[in-house]
């Protein structure tokens, strides 16, 4: 096992997977020659070179589409957006032409590419900057959307995102590069796509959150256990395909759940995972599934109204009291 930060294990990943398979390749603003907007890609460029780590123009429908292209002729593609914020710009491309090849030429052409970069809010960037696309993005069939809020949940699930023969999003924050945590060095180490993992065992009330909402929700369960709640918490890390039977078994135990998401209310991951629950786990329910979400406002640029916006481990902790009859 090695310490990585969150950018390394996305480089460690890359670098593995472009060594095993020389049809893997990298583009996008800025890769290449300054080593990524993030330092995500550095180095690859000096071991790669210029036909497989590519810089393209500002042009984010542009280079999607040159990537689908290259995906359905054999290659294996990563391409990177600066942020998710952007691709909007490529949505023709990801929605209407990787999603729905493979199934509209009734499988005769694989589409194996691989979007990647951050999403959600970074911080005081603005309105246009912090959007959460990964409900977005798991309303398309076709699509796979993974989010992982831990160094080796990056490494293990992209090396799994680029051997896979459909399209998959891949979201990371610009918050969490600098995040450190133990990654297992093997070559060959794969996380399963749609699998979601029990990161701290509990009785009292089930807790799911990803991306940088796991770390708000582990904050908040921390502090619970000093009140004697004992928290169960999940990472659901893959959006799309959602591991609902994980949480179903947990909620099952705990017969509460409050679900932690960095968007919008209306229609969002929370939204689904709290109908799903309802639906399948609705006898064993003591209390209604509570969400915590940001409120159904665009981001606020000034630090004060910032803080209040972004979903807190003080509001998990409420929502965790509402449910368990604590309020």
């Amino acid at each position: 096992m090695a310490e990585l930060q969150f950018r390394q294990a996305v480089r460690e990943a890359l670098d593995e997977e472009m060594e095993r398979d020389e049809n893997v390749f990298v583009m996008g603003e800025e890769v290449a020659e300054y080593n990524g907007a993030y330092k995500a890609t550095e180095g690859l460029l000096d071991k790669y070179g210029f036909r497989r780590m590519i810089d393209t123009p500002i042009s984010e429908l542009g280079f999607a589409g040159i990537g689908v292209g290259a995906a359905m002729n054999g290659l294996r593609p990563v391409v990177e957006f600066m942020t998710f914020n952007f691709a909007v710009l490529a949505a023709d491309q990801i929605i209407n032409h990787a999603t729905k090849v493979r199934y509209m030429l009734g499988g005769q052409v694989k589409v194996p590419i691989v979007f990647r970069g951050p999403n959600g809010s970074a911080g005081q960037l603005g309105a246009t900057h912090s959007v959460a696309y990964d409900s977005m993005y798991a309303h398309f069939p076709g699509l796979k959307v993974i989010q992982p809020s831990e160094p080796a949940d990056v490494k293990g699930l992209l090396k799994s995102a680029i051997r896979d023969d459909d399209p998959v999003i891949f979201m990371e924050s610009e918050q969490m590069y600098g995040l450190k945590g133990e990654v297992p060095d093997d070559e060959d180490f794969l996380i399963p796509i749609g699998k979601a993992k029990v990161k701290r065992e509990g009785s009292d009330v089930t807790v799911v959150a990803h991306g940088k909402m796991y770390h708000v929700a582990k904050q908040a369960a921390a502090q619970l256990e000093k009140d004697d709640v004992d928290v169960e918490l999940i990472d659901i890390r893959t959006v799309k395909p959602l591991d609902i039977e994980t949480i179903i078994s947990s909620v099952k135990k705990t017969n509460r759940c409050v679900v932690v998401d960095e968007a919008h209310p209306f229609g969002g991951v929370a939204a689904e995972i709290g109908y799903l629950i309802h639906r399948d786990a609705f006898d064993y329910l003591d209390a209604p599934v509570a969400r915590v979400t940001l409120p159904d406002v665009n981001a606020p640029f000034a630090k004060n109204l910032f803080d209040l916006w972004l979903p807190s481990a003080k509001n998990v902790i409420e929502a965790v009291k509402t449910v368990t009859y604590n309020s």
